[in-house]
């Protein structure tokens, strides 16, 4: 039996058939829901529940509590329609979002910034130009049906029109299926295959809000893709750019953010590293990046925040700044589970 979705504020609807997830459904007819893992680990499908029955499916706690739950908290991927239902995410944009795409690309350079990352430049078609918002990411359609999520690192007024590119930071996972190949045997004018724009973080440019920008690891490459869009539209809110690692290599672009800081005196940045050695003469800020972003500002009421990086990092920041005066409705994210992620989970 079909039932009918509606998500609010957008007023956007869908149909959702027998045993197929909310979230598989919105997918499906084009509409651009928040999700990470798509498995009930990371949380970032969940919505409000208006009105309406649906039944969940396996989960972990972390991303959906039982006190949430209580509150009427689903999270769409592991979530069956038993009625028509009504959701709140003000994530879903309205009907004039951008169409995702699947289309063929050619990998035009590979560039290792770093012992674990790699910067992948893909060459898209020229034939229709794809249009996304700046921090969404692309899914790569593996042969045997699998996918793997990158964010665009790059902003889209930076695509030409006779040779559009899209920047990925891909980080090595040994014994990862796809990392084992993009460091091992992928090459120049290999043809990959994506699908895309997806994702629902981007900045909110109809406030003035205060803005934190905080990344750990590649969580970056969607923080890159901010900071471009906000030059090239010449926006001057007051913003923190908090970048964590273990290591000082770890913050593999810092030599470019330290570039853009005289282009945009109204940023400031803090890079934390966690578990500097001696030999690493590291004499910046220590410990873990979203702490420091609390230590700085107590009180966050008023702030906005974009989140990508290692889910505990989003998952830690979320719960603590919610808890330190910011809106749950202006935490904005991008959790990045790997695969070693859900089998773990």
């Amino acid at each position: 039996m079909a039932f009918q979705i509606v998500v609010q504020p957008s007023g956007r609807s869908f149909t959702v058939e027998g045993d197929e997830t909310v979230l598989s459904a919105g997918i499906r007819q084009g509409l651009n829901m928040p999700y990470g893992c798509k498995d009930g680990a990371c949380g970032s499908c969940k919505c409000k529940k208006i009105s309406g029955d649906v039944q969940l499916g396996t989960y972990q706690t972390k991303a959906l509590s039982d006190e949430e739950r209580a509150q009427g908290w689903v999270l769409t991927c592991c979530a069956t329609a038993l009625s028509d239902v009504v959701l709140e995410s003000k994530q879903v944009t309205s009907a004039d979002a951008f169409p995702i795409k699947k289309m063929p690309v050619r990998v035009a350079a590979l560039d290792k910034v770093s012992s674990d990352v790699m910067r992948v430049t893909l060459q898209l078609p020229t034939t229709e130009l794809m249009q996304f918002h700046a921090g969404q990411y692309v899914e790569f359609l593996l042969r045997d049906g699998s996918r793997r999520a990158y964010s665009m690192a790059n902003a889209p007024h930076t695509l030409a029109a006779d040779a559009p590119k899209i920047e990925l930071h891909i980080r090595h996972m040994p014994g990862g299926k796809f990392t084992d190949h993009v460091f091992g045997a992928m090459k120049e004018k290999d043809i990959q295959r994506v699908e895309g724009p997806h994702g629902s973080f981007y900045l909110r440019e109809d406030s003035d809000a205060p803005i934190v920008l905080l990344a750990s690891g590649t969580g970056f490459a969607p923080i890159k893709a901010l900071m471009e869009h906000m030059q090239h539209k010449g926006i001057t809110r007051p913003t923190r750019l908090y970048w964590g690692g273990r290591r000082p290599a770890d913050l593999y672009l810092n030599d470019w953010v330290l570039t853009q800081l005289p282009l945009m005196p109204h940023l400031h940045y803090i890079p934390v590293v966690s578990d500097a050695l001696p030999e690493d003469a590291w004499t910046g800020r220590t410990g873990f990046v979203h702490s420091a972003v609390l230590q700085d500002t107590p009180d966050l009421a008023g702030y906005q925040v974009y989140a990508c990086g290692a889910p505990i990092v989003v998952d830690s920041a979320q719960r603590d700044y919610v808890a330190h005066g910011l809106s749950p409705d202006e935490f904005y994210a991008d959790a990045f589970t790997s695969e070693a992620d859900k089998a773990s989970a």
